[in-house]
């Protein structure tokens, strides 16, 4: 399995687990929450927002037009900051974060 190919795969267990705890919205967020110039766009969309409204659409339009992906990538940390301990989706989103970070880890290029 190619490196894309195990990054699209990782992106749908990412979206099923987000599906999974009804964390999946309908509706986009503000235009305007999308012009943030913090990581992650802290200050206008929430930690699940961004991986449903940024972070999946842009790594899929990547991927689906065989461009590069990036050198360096390392989301869990953050998300282990952002997300409450006592949420109920965070421990296997962070499993499935590390695993998304580690296909862009040195031994995976």
């Amino acid at each position: 399995m190619t490196q894309h190919q195990r990054v699209r795969q990782q992106l749908q267990l990412i979206e099923a687990q987000l599906r999974e705890h009804d964390l999946w919205q309908t509706t986009a967020p503000a235009l305007s929450a999308f012009e943030s110039t913090q990581p992650f766009c802290m200050d206008t969309l929430a930690p699940f927002e961004w991986l449903q409204w940024v972070l999946i659409p842009r790594m899929h339009a990547l991927l689906d037009s065989k461009q590069a992906l990036p050198q360096a990538f390392a989301i869990a940390p953050y998300y282990e900051m952002a997300l409450e301990a006592t949420h109920p989706s965070r421990d296997a989103m962070l499993v499935h974060l590390q695993q998304l970070d580690a296909l862009f880890s040195d031994e995976n290029h």
